[in-house]
């Protein structure tokens, strides 16, 4: 049976999964107005990867014989400048250390099976933490120019949303 406290963590993640979801959307949006597609279009990408990470989180707690609780979302606020790929960081970094806390939970009353669970959301998070400081590194190599930062956007319009492969 899943321990209440790392039940009630896993509910409090899948809304900030949903979050981070509105929150690159916003990017998302802020980056189509700024007529950077491919930007634009990597967060839409990364929005669908977290709703589908909020997904997975919701499934496993109905397959745990928990419900699902879903509260409101708030409205995401972030500076509408260049510094959003370092929002974006920072959020990635703040999610990572939300998975921890809850693997954390699990550890301490032997749960592990969410253990196993949450390995994958501890990879993913590695990778989206690499990611975003790539994008970061490559802004501020090619930012400045012209051509770099066509070049860098023509790039991350090429990203596609491929679905998690996690057996739960």
């Amino acid at each position: 049976m899943l321990n209440e406290k790392v039940a009630s963590l896993l509910n409090e993640q899948i809304n900030k999964e949903f979050y981070s979801a509105y929150l690159y959307l916003e990017f998302s949006a802020y980056f189509e107005d700024e007529g950077l597609d491919g930007f634009a279009n990597w967060y839409k990408v990364q929005a669908q990867e977290e709703r589908d990470h909020a997904m997975l989180m919701f499934q496993y707690l109905q397959n745990n014989s928990h419900r699902p609780v879903l509260e409101g979302i708030a409205r995401p606020t972030a500076a509408p400048n260049g510094r959003l790929l370092k929002a974006g960081l920072a959020h990635e970094q703040y999610v990572t250390n939300l998975i921890h806390t809850i693997y954390d939970a699990a550890y301490e009353v032997k749960d592990f099976r969410t253990m196993q669970f949450l390995d994958w959301f501890v990879k993913e998070q590695g990778e989206e933490e690499k990611t975003a400081e790539d994008m970061i590194k490559k802004m501020e190599l090619y930012g400045d120019d012209a051509k770099g930062l066509y070049m860098l956007n023509s790039e991350l319009a090429g990203r596609t949303y491929a679905a998690p492969s996690l057996v739960l």
